[in-house]
């Protein structure tokens, strides 16, 4: 069979930035998908996709001229219903092989070579024939229809095109933006494909202003990513370019010297690579009196707005120079660099006249403001919203100064201090939302509160607390820095879980418009990363309480929530299924202990003891299940065999030993104790009786059975580590 390469190009206006990268790689990989689906590939044929601002395109090496014939039986009908009593052919099974194409000039001939086969209680006759393979014509007409088709296109445009047929006129097409050319190169051969009213041929364009030729011809499909190169001006690969992007940024920071670095950010990259076809970095700068403003605003006003790369010192710290990433090389780069300097100098003059103002009012003065704010209609106002955060965090610090567990501030003067400093920060967390910078960036919420609270000299820790209640802001975030802002933050999450849950506003499948998933994950983090001495079930009943009657009672509901999110973040972690399952099975209310728990499970796990003890767990929990209600009390005068006197000899002397670790947190050093019931228990099974027909003898090993499994199980399940 003939091979060669394949290249198809569809060359449309500028394509949304954001999109851009998935676009590229759904349109080259469909194609690549439907070809091979209709056999036009080779065993090692790659694909190669392309994107840049103004082409979708892909090539795709060793595809066929012609695919392969293949054999096909087709099944046609009951051999009752196809043949007479005679063994002649009726006339249904006649017309469906017309139908089928089969040569019927001598009918006998052609039942003769009709096959039978059992189909289910009856026989069946069945027709063998070979399907022609698809040309690569058809079968790229179709891949390129079907690519179009499923583009994941954000919005669709509505255009005109003039009609090229013979009746005049325009016709409607319907595309993400309006396409001007085709290519589709077999080799050298040009594929005579259609699309969105374009004619497939071998010439594209380059860079608007910087190609050499307006109209460049490809002479082969191999040719194309060189030719857009050198004559177009155009990096065609959206990976090549992003690569020479962050190359260009490294260069130019590095030689500003100081330690200087582009700020990280994976999106800008990705949407600036989506920009441009050719990228040059320019060095540009700005006035240093708005580095008076917080940087976090002027970062986010040259990234969100401008698409500029500010650059930061050694010490993170915001510089008054960035880096711009031009779609054109002028031997001269003053004007572009002026120009851009000129854009970008309103922008920072806006955040600092906004920082400026927001600062001649207190937080504490806009509180009023937020009574006109709705948070939920179901929930009432922000201003309401932050009442319920300060009684659930001052619950927080109550239930932290009675912890059993000692916590990090234990005089009681000093838990009366937290707790006047979270209720503060709790009352004043959301008022910058009324502020002008948050207005013009609602990233900024929190993050701006906190700044102007330090203007206004409130309290050390009241400041980061405001600005940290939010955290953590999505995966790998950090936690809140103190106390004050743990507390807040904590409070602040359950009263939206509590609230939301409440009036049924619940997750459904991948549709989660309030962000609890998040919410629920910043819990969690914060109870275990802190390890917080602190009970979900109570945490909970707090919050439920703030919200009297404007809720039903999530309850049991949010509280699994809770924990299937703690089970997918823990598997996430690398811990298996079957360990994540046995601590979790016992729905510990103190999630601060769960990691301990996990690693004690694990190390268990890989002890030689570790299967039986499992297999023996589970095949206790049935013995009890079945029994029913079953007193653990234990006659030691009816223990008569030998084996279940040496279970109750082994319990007596391991078991105060495995309680004495637990009690201690080292569940580790517990379950490793308990490894050494493993013999004591086999011999139990093996030599004894548990349901003896006798019922004093029965409810004893009962008993027993319930003693050991309450004494095994105190750590985790283990049962749930039992093979299948």
């Amino acid at each position: 069979m003939t091979t060669n390469n394949l290249l198809v190009e569809l060359f449309v206006e500028e394509l949304p930035p954001k999109a851009l990268k998935k676009l590229g790689e759904a349109f080259a990989t469909e194609l690549f998908e439907q070809l091979k689906a209709q056999g036009l590939l080779e065993a090692g044929s790659a694909l190669r996709s392309y994107a840049s601002p103004r082409r979708l395109a892909a090539h795709i090496s060793q595809v066929l001229l012609k695919a392969a014939d293949k054999p096909v039986q087709q099944k046609l009908m009951p051999v009752s219903v196809g043949l007479d009593a005679q063994g002649q052919a009726t006339p249904a099974l006649l017309k469906k092989l017309g139908a089928l194409g089969a040569d019927l000039s001598d009918p006998a001939a052609a039942v003769a070579a009709l096959k039978r086969a059992p189909d289910g209680k009856t026989e069946a006759l069945f027709y063998d024939s070979l399907l022609t393979g698809s040309t690569l014509h058809l079968g790229l007409q179709k891949a390129l229809d079907e690519a179009i088709a499923k583009l994941p296109i954000p919005k669709l445009m509505s255009y005109q095109l003039e009609s090229d047929c013979e009746l005049p006129g325009w016709s409607s097409v319907h595309f993400v933006r309006p396409a001007h050319g085709l290519v589709a190169l077999h080799g050298s051969v040009v594929v005579p494909v259609r699309a969105l009213g374009l004619t497939a041929g071998n010439t594209t364009q380059g860079h608007r202003f910087e190609a050499s030729t307006p109209v460049l011809r490809l002479d082969h499909a191999d040719s194309y990513a060189g030719v857009l190169r050198e004559q177009g001006a155009v990096i065609a690969s959206f990976a090549e370019r992003r690569a020479e992007i962050e190359r260009q940024l490294a260069v130019a920071a590095k030689q500003l010297g100081g330690g200087m670095r582009p700020i990280e950010d994976e999106a800008l990259l990705e949407e600036v690579t989506a920009l441009v076809e050719r990228p040059k970095v320019l060095v540009c700068q700005f006035e240093k009196e708005f580095l008076e403003v917080p940087q976090e605003c002027l970062i986010l006003t040259m990234k969100a707005n401008q698409k500029y790369f500010p650059l930061l010192d050694a010490a993170g710290k915001l510089s008054n120079q960035f880096l711009v990433v031009s779609n054109i090389a002028p031997a001269d780069p003053s004007a572009v660099v002026g120009g851009n300097e000129r854009v970008v100098r309103p922008r920072l003059a806006d955040a600092k006249f906004f920082f400026d103002q927001d600062r001649k009012k207190k937080l504490a003065d806009r509180l009023p403001g937020l009574a006109k704010v709705v948070y939920h209609h179901k929930l009432g106002s922000q201003g309401e919203r932050s009442q319920r955060v300060q009684a659930i965090a001052h619950a927080i610090v109550n239930q932290l100064r009675m912890a059993t567990v000692p916590f990090t501030v234990e005089a009681k003067d000093e838990f009366d201090v937290l707790d006047s400093k979270a209720q503060q920060a709790a009352l004043l967390a959301k008022a910058d939302l009324l502020t002008d910078m948050v207005g013009e960036f609602p990233e900024l919420q929190g993050i701006m509160g906190g700044y102007y609270a330090r203007h206004e000299g409130l309290r050390d820790g009241v400041a980061i607390a405001i600005e940290d209640h939010y955290k953590p802001r999505f995966a790998g975030d950090a936690l809140p820095r103190n106390h004050t802002g743990t507390v807040v933050a904590l409070a602040d999450k359950l009263e939206t879980l509590v609230g939301l849950f409440g009036v049924g506003q619940l997750p459904t499948g991948d549709k989660d418009p309030f962000a609890l998933r998040r919410h629920a994950l910043g819990v969690i983090r914060i109870l275990i990363e802190k390890n917080l001495p602190l009970d979900l079930p109570a945490l909970l009943d707090a919050a439920v309480a703030v919200f009297a009657d404007l809720i039903s009672n999530p309850g049991e509901a949010l509280k699994s929530f809770i924990h299937d999110r703690l089970a997918v973040s823990l598997r996430e972690q690398g811990f298996s299924a079957q360990e994540v399952d046995a601590v979790l099975a016992l729905a510990p209310e103190r999630l601060g202990e769960v990691p301990r728990r996990l690693e004690a499970v694990h190390a268990f796990a890989v002890l030689p003891e570790a299967q039986a003890l499992a297999a023996a767990n589970k095949r206790i929990a049935n013995i009890l299940k079945k029994a029913g209600e079953v007193d653990a009390h234990v006659n030691e005068q009816l223990l008569h065999e030998a084996a279940e006197k040496a279970l109750m000899a082994a319990l007596q002397s391991v078991v105060p030993q495995a309680n004495s670790l637990f009690e201690a947190h080292d569940y580790t050093a517990a379950l490793k104790t308990l490894a050494s019931l493993r013999a004591p228990v086999d011999a139990f099974f093996d030599d004894v009786m548990v349901n003896a027909e006798q019922e004093d003898l029965r409810l004893n090993r009962q008993g027993l059975l319930k003693q050991l499994h309450g004494a095994m199980n105190r750590v985790a399940d283990l049962s749930r580590l039992a093979a299948p």
